[in-house]
């Protein structure tokens, strides 16, 4: 008797697989196949993303402990260590970072309405990168310092819903701040940076673009005062300044003027000194814009705890990115789950709920919205609401 789909068949339902199947093509990545496809290899590492898996072993065992189920999950080939190892050293990693954008493209409608803490209509970005720390001995691909090795994560998120529409893997040694050169500026948006991004050059072609940025001024930024515009001193502005750059280099790098805040945070007494683009906003909705920045910090948080990012089941480059891209896709997967079912709970709850129940056929939509909401009483003070 038909009893329903199990839990990891409909949490799948919402993969746009003829997308998945066009990429697919495009990259030749089904050539000389004869079984695992990369769909199966997809579902897999998906599979171990949802259910806190620790290793290729550990994902074998799982799913032929339930091999009666497989082909009900979607998985039509036998799981093994060295099938599903060999599939992710050799398939090419842009078919799951092709797939995550488009993922990420239609999440990013879903949340275009979502509140993050200003009130604005402009698309408003942070950009931010954290660093991975692995062994030099088993990834020497990815030379970070004399003795260590690493990888970047370079990150350009939509505040609006957490929303990563922008991601590029580099080993430890490439500075952040030539991440810049690889964004396609969009006019009008907000990109908020940290002093790490501080390249007058690669912030006048935003400016040039009709891009605006925020970002930290550096301590030894050469100026001059053209104008001081009016504030409240009660808010935490200390001022609020039209200034043209006097350094060396800087007058021919940003060849126009920008804007100067200075800002006490009530709450530690810091100044903090911005730097913008935009003339039109309050200087106290710079601030707070600026303070938004930090949901990008949140946001590696959170992959890092509640993601298998950090231990990888392969040592090759292709290996790593793949891993990394198929968690980027089921992270938005799950994004666009909440948003569809309308559910209030955060993406940590949903999770949880998940990889308990990935094997039962209980109806996805009263597994999710019969989850108890959380008291804040009750919150863990180390967990991170994203959504």
């Amino acid at each position: 008797m038909y009893a329903g789909k199990l839990v990891f068949a409909q949490v799948m339902e919402h993969l746009p697989l003829h997308t998945f199947r066009r990429i697919v093509a495009r990259y030749a990545g089904e050539r000389k196949v004869k079984s695992f496809s990369c769909l199966d290899q997809f579902l897999c590492m998906a599979f171990a993303q949802l259910t806190f898996r620790e290793s290729l072993r550990d994902i074998e065992a799982c799913l032929r402990a339930q091999q009666s189920k497989l082909y009900h999950l979607g998985i039509r080939s036998t799981v093994a260590r060295n099938t599903l190892a060999h599939a992710n050293t050799v398939r090419d990693w842009r078919i799951y970072a092709d797939f995550a954008q488009s993922l990420i493209s239609i999440a990013r409608p879903l949340y275009a309405n979502e509140p993050f803490g200003v009130d604005l209509q402009n698309t408003v970005y942070a950009l931010d990168t954290t660093t991975i720390d692995l062994s030099l001995s088993v990834f020497p691909w990815a030379p970070f310092e004399q003795s260590k090795a690493a990888i970047r994560l370079h990150t350009l998120l939509d505040l609006r819903g957490n929303i990563p529409t922008f991601i590029h893997i580099s080993d430890g040694k490439l500075h952040e701040v030539n991440i810049l050169d690889q964004l396609a500026p969009e006019p009008g948006a907000f990109y908020i940076m940290d002093r790490g991004f501080h390249d007058f050059t690669r912030l006048y072609r935003l400016h040039q673009a009709g891009s605006f940025f925020v970002t930290r001024a550096k301590s030894n930024t050469r100026f001059q005062r053209r104008y001081s515009h009016r504030i409240d001193r009660s808010t935490g502005l200390i001022c609020d300044q039209t200034i043209v750059l006097t350094g060396v280099y800087s007058p021919q790098d940003y060849q126009a003027p920008l804007r100067r805040i200075r800002f006490k945070e009530p709450t530690t007494a810091k100044t903090l000194v911005f730097l913008t683009n935009n003339f039109g906003l309050p200087a106290l909705t710079i601030a707070e814009l600026y303070r938004c920045r930090w949901q990008v910090e949140l946001f590696f948080k959170w992959i890092k705890q509640h993601l298998r990012i950090k231990a990888f089941f392969g040592t090759s480059e292709n290996a790593v990115k793949t891993q990394i891209w198929i968690a980027v896709a089921t992270y938005v997967l799950i994004a666009i789950i909440k948003k569809r079912a309308a559910l209030p709970h955060s993406l940590y709850q949903i999770l949880q709920i998940l990889s308990l129940t990935m094997f039962e056929r209980t109806p996805l939509n009263q597994l999710l919205t019969t989850i108890p909401a959380r008291h804040e009483d009750d919150a863990e003070p180390q967990q991170l609401v994203l959504l």
